[in-house]
């Protein structure tokens, strides 16, 4: 899922949000013991949230954050972030200190390049009568972002993400896609930063438009 975002307080130009089903015995060390994993048949709900923020409390930064699973918490469940990469020093102290995130420094390479038009298929046409432009009638652009993660002198290549978006990339106005409202309950804490639990919702205003991710 692919969105693109306005909000007051926190403003993201783009924010990729993919969903993966995830080994509970995998993820489960991730977890704090005093919460239960929302599971079914051995997996639960994991993903990524790579977001690139125009501003923010912390500045202008990218943000890779790394969803182990969902905890249960009556009467819903929440998300619970694993790892949390960003490329500001002064979003990962606001991070650790003021959102209880493993905040970590990595390194953001990014490179954009134009796409060449598609031809429409039945699941295009199928997308463009849901409002969410699939036709690809209009050139596009093909981000490919890679996160390095720093640890002291050494570095780690940690996530490598092509995207394919047909849509206008500067202009949320333009944008042909659905409008939704979404609210992400989270709970962050029990770290070194911040030993406390903390649990927040996220409020999100959003316009889908199909992509292709890699």
């Amino acid at each position: 899922m692919f969105l693109q975002v306005r909000q007051a307080s926190v403003d993201f130009q783009r924010a990729l949000y993919q969903l993966h089903l995830v080994k509970a015995a995998t993820i489960r060390a991730c977890i704090p013991k005093e919460f239960r994993l929302v599971e079914a048949f051995g997996y639960t709900l994991g993903g990524f949230f790579l977001a690139n923020y125009d501003d923010s409390p912390a500045g202008v930064f990218d943000e890779l954050v790394v969803i182990a699973g969902l905890i249960w918490s009556p009467p819903t469940s929440c998300a619970w972030a694993a790892k949390v990469l960003v490329n500001s020093k002064e979003a990962c102290d606001h991070g650790r200190k003021e959102v209880g995130l493993p905040s970590q420094v990595a390194r953001f390479s990014k490179r954009i390049t134009a796409v060449s038009r598609k031809p429409k298929t039945k699941q295009s046409e199928f997308l463009n009568l849901i409002g969410m432009k699939g036709g690809f009638s209009d050139p596009g652009e093909q981000v490919n972002v890679q996160v390095t993660e720093i640890m002291g002198q050494a570095s780690k290549d940690t996530c490598n993400v092509n995207l394919t978006s047909f849509v206008p990339a500067l202009d949320i106005n333009k944008w042909m896609g659905p409008a939704i409202k979404m609210s992400l309950p989270s709970f962050s804490g029990r770290t070194e930063y911040y030993p406390d639990l903390l649990k927040y919702s996220c409020q999100i205003e959003c316009r889908l438009c199909s992509s292709s991710v890699k």
